[in-house]
């Protein structure tokens, strides 16, 4: 693959990277290098955002409708050209073919469904205490909007923080990720053969520290969504304080999964196995820490070692396939790695793995440890990573305490056939979501939000589309 430079996607025409710092873009399976892209400076953010500025209010004034039809001229373009995206995705970002096909397809899916709704977009009626009075609210957008993209599922993120943006009436300037900002370039050259207006929406490519901070403090942004780490997200919210901009912030996650021992095991392990293999663990909803009460506990580990024993892994583009792909850099696998030796060290037994794969690329060997406790790091920090850390407990009360003690809150699941210890969790756990008898991963309808140090605000669904408006209350007296 011969190496490209994205272009910025700004007032509807690309622009050349010109005199910007370069920074190289590897693919994560084999250290190649496959593109470079440029950290876009201050002034050109400011183009980007004075483009959305201007084209705001006559996006605005369109029919929700019309703008929805824009929404599905892209999402019609994306169907158009699903293998060539998906290859790009795997090439830059190490997933496998397959979940890269299907992330193409999701997003396309997302963008159709906030598509829909346009004709849903509701206020209300509220009743006056004076006579001949109507007190009504009124949804409104907020304006130009800023997404900063995370690198995990960085084509989905895309229209995540676009299409919610543009239904509601705003405009929008995306910040692609500095691991993966190829796929972006393709979003704007799909976007580009479109009808949207110029000014819509703008994507860009940078660093976080530069492109990023920039946008984060521009005084005309409005609204900035970012999903990434919790250090980044605190950075932003930093940023964004000094013109008082409204963040939406999804961060980590420690997900915790608790295993009842009445649960049917081999669902159990099966569903823990899947949604910590996704994406090589690089999900910040995937379980990330798995309670078992004691009874089980061996039997469950064997049934999830066996699973993770049998992962194979490699290079996605080489070998179609392979179940989990690379790490996405260097800095990725050592932490991972760190966490597992740290581990080990402190008593915990590798049932399966605990070692840098003997290969080149960013891969780590899937991994399940067992006697883990409550005060490894591995049990508290999060892995984001092929890694599956077991503890033992003794009850469903301990598993719930354990699960809520974390400085995260975004995901969560409990496998048993009791109704009541399933009512319990639902009840007791002090998460965004709880999955029961089932993988974790959200659902567009639904409305993916965390707590605590796992994010502000959240997205998918009604809810997240409402993140994107603001209220504007009007009194008319008859």
């Amino acid at each position: 693959m011969a190496t490209i430079t994205p272009r910025n996607y700004i007032d509807g025409a690309f622009v050349d990277a010109g005199s910007s710092d370069l920074f190289e873009i590897e693919n994560p399976a084999t250290q190649e290098v496959i593109a470079t892209a440029p950290d876009t400076p201050a002034a050109e953010v400011d183009r980007a955002v004075q483009a959305a500025k201007a084209a705001q209010p006559a996006w605005e004034k369109l029919p929700p409708q019309a703008r929805a039809t824009h929404i599905r001229q892209i999402a019609a373009k994306i169907r158009q050209n699903v293998d060539r995206i998906a290859q790009t995705i795997t090439r830059e970002q190490g997933k496998p073919l397959g979940l890269s096909t299907l992330e193409v397809n999701f997003t396309a899916d997302y963008m159709d469904y906030m598509a829909e709704w346009a004709r849903r977009i509701e206020g209300e009626i509220i009743a006056s205490d004076r006579p001949n009075e109507t007190i009504m609210l009124f949804r409104k957008p907020i304006g130009v909007t800023a997404g900063i993209l995370p690198w995990n599922f960085p084509f989905f993120l895309i229209a995540r923080k676009l299409a919610p943006a543009l239904v509601t009436g705003n405009t929008v300037v995306i910040k692609s990720s500095e691991e993966t900002p190829v796929n972006a370039f393709l979003f704007a050259e799909l976007m580009a053969q479109t009808d949207l207006p110029a000014g819509v929406a703008n994507i860009l490519s940078g660093r976080g520290g530069s492109t990023g901070d920039a946008l984060s403090r521009h005084k005309d942004v409005g609204l900035i969504s970012f999903t990434g780490s919790v250090a980044t997200g605190a950075r932003i919210m930093e940023a964004a304080a000094r013109n008082l901009t409204r963040v939406n912030l999804e961060l980590g996650g420690k997900a915790p999964a608790i295993v009842l021992a009445d649960a049917d095991l081999d669902l159990a392990a099966k569903a823990v196995y899947d949604s910590r293999v996704l994406n090589t663990g690089q999900l910040c909803n995937c379980a990330e820490r798995i309670y078992v009460e004691r009874s089980v506990v061996a039997e469950f580990s064997e049934k999830l070692a066996a699973h993770m024993k049998a992962t194979t892994f490699g290079d996605p583009m080489a070998d179609r396939d392979v179940a989990m792909g690379p790490l996405i850099n260097k800095a990725g696998r050592d932490k991972v790695a760190a966490l597992v030796d740290k581990a080990l060290k402190d008593g915990a037994e590798a049932l399966t793995g605990g070692r840098i794969a003997d290969r080149k690329g960013w891969h780590y060997e899937p991994t399940v440890l067992a006697n883990c406790t409550a005060d490894m790091a591995v049990m508290r920090d999060e892995i984001f990573g092929p890694v599956i850390p077991v503890q033992a407990i003794d009850s469903l009360d301990e598993g719930i305490t354990l699960a809520n003690n974390s400085e995260y809150g975004l995901t969560s699941s409990i496998f048993t056939k009791s109704l009541s210890a399933a009512q319990q969790a639902m009840r007791e756990l002090r998460f965004g979501e709880t999955y029961i008898n089932r993988e974790h991963f959200e659902a567009m309808q639904g409305f993916h939000a965390g707590r605590r140090k796992s994010g502000i605000g959240g997205a998918d669904g009604k809810h997240g589309l409402y993140e994107y408006t603001e209220t504007h209350v009007v009194y008319m007296q008859g």
